[in-house]
């Protein structure tokens, strides 16, 4: 079974969203896949990503922040994404056949309830996308070049 696992600097939003879509793309598209996310540094989940994936049937009940030592076998993946331009320079050396991909994601932190849904929106096809090429056995979106979000 595939190992996935989404990288972000603190594990609180991004990463844990991206998690919860991946998982689901992965339900629904009947396919095996281990997806776990971490940050470079653990803080805790925060409120707005809880309500926000709640509002589309994701919750985050029981996520925790943590970090790749928390982690069972962390070097040992199959695909690394980075969902932030700290967590991909901070990203460990991984061996060759890791596939990475970094997708950098506006982070919502601090703003209001809307910029939070945008990025829930964006991501929401991208990791649909990654868990569809999974399935296909084709290669992973090379990039991701997110619309602006517009600050609510």
């Amino acid at each position: 079974m595939p190992r996935l696992l989404i990288l972000c600097t603190h594990n609180s939003a991004r990463s844990q969203m991206a998690e919860a879509l991946t998982r689901a793309a992965a339900r629904e598209l009947g396919i095996d896949l281990q997806v776990f996310s971490a940050g470079t540094e653990a803080t805790f989940v925060k409120e707005n990503a809880k309500t926000v994936m709640a509002e589309i049937g994701l919750p985050l009940d029981g996520h925790t922040s943590k970090t790749l030592h928390d982690l069972p076998d962390p070097q040992n993946f199959d695909y690394v994404i980075t969902v932030c331009d700290s967590a991909n320079d901070a990203c460990p050396v991984y061996p060759g056949k890791t596939t990475r991909r970094h997708y950098p994601f506006v982070d919502p932190s601090g703003s209001s309830l809307e910029l939070w849904r945008q990025v829930r929106d964006q991501m929401r096809p991208q990791f649909e996308a990654v868990v569809q090429a999974l399935r296909d056995s084709t290669e992973l979106p090379a990039s991701y070049a997110a619309a602006p979000a517009t600050t609510a």
